[in-house]
């Protein structure tokens, strides 16, 4: 029996709920007093893992949830503030630059990178805050073989 090609917007779907199911998790963990940390790392290799999980066609996955109780109370890195994240009624990037710039500095006073991604391709910077950190890591391809995998699941996206 030949398979059926599920389209985008399954894999949409699926890939929406899992994030939910996902944030929903670590904030029930957390109010128990669990440590809860995501692991995207699983997508690297979904392949194999999908194998080792013995996951069916159309299930892939999403990320993995690293549980246990902290042994110390781990530091809570600053996030993006609201006004940078959330919009109202319509986007408005007119502030983005300010506000990540502000971030950046925000960031660098409470913690610090201990070290600069990639110093051999990109050299050094005196002001190494989140904005460089994410342009040098988006800067490399990463889980290239990811679209081939989920169309080997099932998936056309289209």
């Amino acid at each position: 029996m030949a398979r059926e090609a599920v389209r985008l917007d399954a894999f949409f779907n699926a890939s929406v709920d899992a994030a939910i199911l996902l944030a929903t998790l670590v904030v029930a963990a957390e109010a128990v007093g669990l440590g809860a940390c995501p692991l995207s790392q699983i997508r690297n290799d979904a392949a194999r893992a999908s194998r080792i999980l013995g996951l069916p066609d159309h299930v892939f996955p999403v990320a993995a949830l690293a549980l246990g109780w902290p042994a110390e109370t781990p530091q809570i890195t600053p996030r993006l503030p609201l006004a940078l994240t959330v919009h109202r009624n319509r986007f408005d990037d007119d502030k983005t630059r300010a506000l990540v710039e502000a971030y950046d500095r925000r960031r660098a006073d409470i913690q610090p990178y201990a070290r600069q991604r990639d110093e051999a391709e990109h050299g050094t910077v005196d002001d190494y805050g989140w904005s460089e950190e994410k342009a040098r890591h988006y800067s490399r391809p990463e889980r290239a073989d990811f679209g081939q995998f989920v169309r080997d699941k099932g998936f056309s996206l289209t």
